[in-house]
């Protein structure tokens, strides 16, 4: 079968995946099944890429037949993978919406500690970068404010513990601080 083409698709993301600096996972997604598809495999996966860039000044890779692009920072490394005929400046544009979305989350203190006690936000940043490995959008100021909703304008009943508990929070300490 000569020329061989792959059909054009939108899914180009197969995941997206924060590290810490001992190659631990924080946050990560995979959106393709058949990429990777249990955690086994997902974590075997990340301790070799890891292993690989954690002291690399590159920003790209191939491996285990999906383009990896990434970017570290303090104590922290942000990955985006496609596969392997994907177009890395697509990858890129990704992973830099990612990290500056993260950025401007984190109000630029992008760390290890920061990213935990903001994991909830941060989820669903990943979630309005990417869906199903399509990709929703690339640019971090929109990205943001769609994630940034402030509690007092969502209804009770639409928003998570979280939010709920955070809300109480402040109220108490409003109410002593009369």
């Amino acid at each position: 079968m000569e020329g061989f083409m792959m059909e054009p698709t939108l899914n180009i993301i197969k995941g997206m995946c924060i590290m810490d600096n001992d190659g631990n996972r924080i946050l990560a997604k995979y959106y393709d099944k058949n990429v990777l598809p249990t955690v086994k495999e997902q974590k075997a996966f990340e301790k070799n890429l890891f292993s690989k860039t954690h002291r690399s000044n590159t920003e790209i890779i191939m491996l285990d037949g999906l383009t990896c692009v990434y970017k570290s920072n303090v104590d922290l490394f942000f990955y985006v993978m496609g596969s392997a005929y994907e177009n890395e400046l697509i990858l890129l544009s990704v992973l830099n919406c990612l990290y500056d979305s993260i950025n401007l989350i984190l109000k630029k203190i992008v760390e290890k500690r920061m990213v935990l006690d903001n994991l909830e936000i941060i989820m669903l940043a990943f979630d309005e970068i990417c869906d199903g490995g399509v990709i929703l959008d690339a640019d971090p100021s929109s990205v943001v404010k769609r994630v940034d909703l402030r509690n007092d304008d969502i209804p009770i009943a639409e928003q998570t513990v979280a939010q709920v508990l955070q809300s109480a929070r402040e109220q108490f300490k409003w109410s002593i601080l009369k």
